[in-house]
């Protein structure tokens, strides 16, 4: 299936600030709400991994190890029903710019089924063989025994992130976000009781350690799912959907949405695969390296989590402007969005250096286990930047003007190519710190922007999806 052709951009006459920043005020009044919004649900949904990193990890530093390794399981299934969701965004959201609904409520349909089937798929691999999909990540036999028991539990969740996560990616498509927001600030306070409870024995529950984590969060998930589904159907006013459209199944835009989807879906497990085999090299290096690498990165995600929402803002303002006809837009949006994304990585690395101290001291963890997440936040407070700009740019920009191969290429020549390979050697042969092969882990983050930076400013890029 191929792209269909990219579109000739009529020539940029539009004034701008300091010869970046559009003058056009319809601009910042759909992106930044949009930006602010999908930050906030973003950030109440990564606080749910700091939560739990915390209790555990406060808990016994092998519960945190072994809910580490169990949950690149779920991040894995999470980078695949992001193109899922990817996919709905792209192509409703040119839609919604021509305002047309009917197809949008197809697409939306269609997208949430291809996603449950993929959680299902999660979920039949972690029932059926959790020691074994475990084992590729550590050789730890004490690790893999207390994340397996995490597994269990933890499995029944991936059936309901797969339709919650496609319906608010749905909902993103036509500028509603608040409802991401408002279910995952419920997610956090549930999961924050019920973890304070069940983890440690609290107000007469038993103690279950792990275990407790994992039934904390299917309960959270499962209010989750109920919130959106109730607001799609009898609360949203956009799309007025109704529970037979959403199981009815059309395939009229099969063909149009998996030319969109499928390259991001395939890159995105893929990705999730490579980021799964780098926990293996750290995996196999120590649990301390498995632990520090765990507080870092949650850590880390929170400071950039707003660089990191401008992909999904950006995806759906370039989706819109496309398939509103408005082409003289693109080249001034684009160069917009593309400088924004670098303040934002920018301010969000120098926010993570200067703070990393204070909030390694919330954790009760071991002082080698302490200095070696220091050791990592430094290095991430850098690759921040670079992941702020590229990742938003190929990700939110070029996918979401139609051009999906890109994203997908670019991605998986980096990390199978050089991050993967290069980590290997820095660990398994050359023996070097964990520190050294931590930075090779990361330098994709900011070798990737120089082709993004090429490949957003020549607008190959723009795509007309609607039929």
């Amino acid at each position: 299936m191929r792209h269909p052709n990219p579109v000739a951009l009529p020539a940029d006459h539009e004034k701008k600030i300091a010869g970046i920043f559009t003058t056009d005020k319809d601009f910042y009044r759909s992106f930044f709400p949009l930006l602010l919004i999908i930050s906030l649900q973003q950030i109440a949904a990564l606080m749910v991994n700091l939560v739990d990193n915390l209790m555990l990890g406060a808990y016994t530093e092998l519960a945190l190890s072994g809910a580490t390794l169990a949950n690149q399981i779920q991040f894995t299934l999470q980078q695949i029903a992001a193109g899922s969701g990817m996919g709905i965004v792209v192509l409703a959201s040119q839609y919604w710019g021509q305002h047309r609904t009917d197809p949008i409520k197809k697409i939306i349909s269609l997208g949430t089924k291809l996603s449950l089937l993929i959680g299902i798929v999660f979920f039949a691999a972690a029932q059926l063989a959790p020691e074994a999909v475990l084992a590729l990540f550590t050789n730890d036999t004490a690790v893999i025994a207390e994340g397996v028991r995490y597994l269990r539990i933890i499995c029944w969740t991936y059936l309901l992130f797969s339709v919650s996560n496609s319906l608010m990616y749905s909902l993103q498509s036509v500028e509603t976000a608040m409802i991401g927001t408002v279910m995952a600030i419920s997610t956090i306070c549930i999961n924050l009781c019920l973890n304070y409870c069940l983890i440690y024995g609290h107000f007469g529950a038993p103690e279950l350690g792990i275990v407790g984590a994992a039934i904390a969060t299917l309960i959270s998930r499962s209010v989750e799912l109920v919130i959106i589904v109730c607001y799609l159907l009898f609360v949203d006013k956009k799309l007025h959907m109704k529970l037979s459209d959403l199981l009815r199944l059309d395939l009229t835009y099969l063909k149009s949405y998996l030319r969109v989807a499928a390259p991001i879906a395939v890159s995105g497990l893929l990705w999730g695969v490579a980021q799964a085999a780098q926990t293996s090299v750290l995996g196999h290096i120590s649990a301390t390296a498995i632990a520090a690498n765990s507080i870092a990165s949650v850590i880390a995600q929170i400071f950039s989590v707003v660089g990191m929402s401008g992909a999904n803002a950006a995806s759906v303002i370039i989706g819109k402007t496309i398939g509103a006809g408005r082409f003289d837009r693109i080249r001034s949006y684009s160069k917009t969005l593309q400088g924004l994304f670098l303040l934002l990585g920018l301010l969000a690395g120098s926010l993570l250096f200067l703070f990393k101290d204070a909030l390694i001291g919330l954790y009760a963890i071991s002082d080698e286990t302490r200095t070696l997440a220091l050791h990592f936040m430094i290095i991430l407070s850098i690759a921040t930047v670079g992941s702020c700009y590229e990742y938003p740019v190929e990700g939110g920009i070029i996918a979401g003007g139609g051009n999906t191969k890109y994203t997908a290429v670019v991605d998986n020549l980096f990390m199978w190519l050089f991050t993967i390979p290069a980590a290997y050697l820095s660990a398994f042969v050359f023996h070097f710190p964990p520190e050294v092969t931590f930075c090779f882990l990361k330098a994709d983050q900011l070798l990737k922007c120089i082709p993004n930076c090429i490949v957003c400013n020549r607008y190959r890029w723009v795509r007309v999806l609607t039929k």
